[in-house]
């Protein structure tokens, strides 16, 4: 079977969403709490399946690793992620959690001595750098792009920007869940759901804050993030009045984003908006095997307005959430067939030059707003 990607165990989020709805639904699927953990002795505590399916790791947020939030708000985004497969009729998930780690009774759960849980944290020596957040999603991209392809992509943006400017911020690993409201359209696609999102967010703002830090860039690879991003910025805000905490809508969306966009696509107005040439084009820069290129399906036909059409500066005055099925056959919107790797590299280069510049306006506007307070 095509889909099967090693002897045992193979990432989930390389597959298409495709390839998830064939897999059988009593193949194991299995979420990690970090990493570090024996594949073997995985495998042997599931019965030594043939096939298990591997999901990206939870980096942090669980009592005990390096960026703790309340467990309360820990279970309540996990149980979503689980129930999320339960929904989509897996019979065998669980969360794969390190050893003395207790979760909430209602989430299937298995235990395994783990050798490398700790992640790479802002040292308290960078607590004048701005905290760079990116979090990225899994969820279906059309017939031809990997599940992890907002999570590849912001993470090639945010530590470009944090290797670019290295004196000026730093980077969190990349979160590989968020919020997808059309879950159910297309499997593969997970929904942390958005009450959840948000309080686990601004619990790791309570966390950071909490250490020393004050100066924050939550960054998204993932259109359905956007929206409670900004009510995190502004929660934060509120809390802390003396950080400085921003967020945008994805990458490439100011001037110099516009313009590198339109210097470089081949597509129409419509032709960028999801599993579209542009993040085609990135991900066929960044993970070429991942692409199934031949498979691409150019969707165009979105029920558009004046007031409400899709690319990938979203236009139009009305913000709306109707059902994908509505505009969507494969999950794409736009012509994912136009993606090049040429493009893909242009386009990082110019988002990570984008995203430094933020950088900069972040610093820029704490450092203003601290030195008029210290005039009142």
């Amino acid at each position: 079977m095509e889909y099967i990607l090693s002897a045992e165990l193979f990432p989930f989020d390389e597959l298409t969403y495709p390839q998830v709805a064939a897999l059988p639904r009593d193949t194991p699927l299995v979420l990690p709490l970090g990493w570090g953990y024996d594949h073997s002795a995985l495998a042997a505590r599931l019965g030594n399946s043939t096939h298990i399916g591997l999901l990206p790791a939870l980096p942090f947020g669980w009592q005990g690793s390096s960026l703790e939030t309340p467990m309360p708000i820990f279970n309540a985004m996990l149980r979503n992620l689980v129930g999320n497969l339960i929904e989509d009729g897996f019979t065998q998930v669980f969360a794969l959690l390190p050893s003395g780690l207790d979760l909430a009774a209602d989430i299937p759960t298995l235990t395994l001595p783990c050798q490398s849980l700790m992640i790479s944290l802002p040292s308290g020596s960078e607590r004048e750098k701005v905290v760079i957040i990116p979090i990225g999603h899994t969820e279906q991209h059309g017939c031809h792009a990997p599940l992890s392809t907002d999570t590849l992509i912001i993470k090639a943006i945010s530590l470009g920007t944090a290797e670019a400017a290295s004196q000026y911020a730093t980077c969190l690993p990349v979160y590989p869940y968020g919020v997808s409201t059309h879950r159910r359209s297309f499997p593969g696609t997970f929904n942390v759901g958005g009450r959840a999102f948000e309080d686990f967010w601004l619990a790791v703002m309570d966390t950071l804050v909490g250490r020393g830090f004050d100066r924050f860039y939550l960054l998204s690879g993932h259109g359905g993030n956007c929206s409670f991003l900004v009510n995190v910025v502004k929660y934060a805000g509120e809390r802390y009045p003396s950080i400085f905490c921003a967020t945008a809508w994805l990458y490439l969306n100011g001037p110099k984003g516009a313009a590198a966009l339109e210097a470089r696509r081949a597509s129409p107005i419509g032709g960028m908006g999801h599993a579209c040439e542009l993040e085609t084009s990135f991900i066929l820069f960044l993970r070429p095997e991942l692409v199934h290129l031949e498979r691409a399906v150019d969707e165009m036909n979105f029920v558009a307005t004046p007031a409400y059409y899709m690319d990938w500066i979203e236009g139009g005055a009305l913000i709306a959430n109707p059902p994908w099925d509505d505009d969507t056959k494969t999950g794409a919107y736009g012509t994912g067939s136009l993606g090049t790797a040429e493009k893909g590299e242009y386009w990082l280069k110019v988002a990570i030059e984008e995203k430094v510049d933020h950088v900069m306006e972040i610093h820029e506007q704490y450092r203003q707003r601290k030195e008029r307070r210290s005039q009142v």
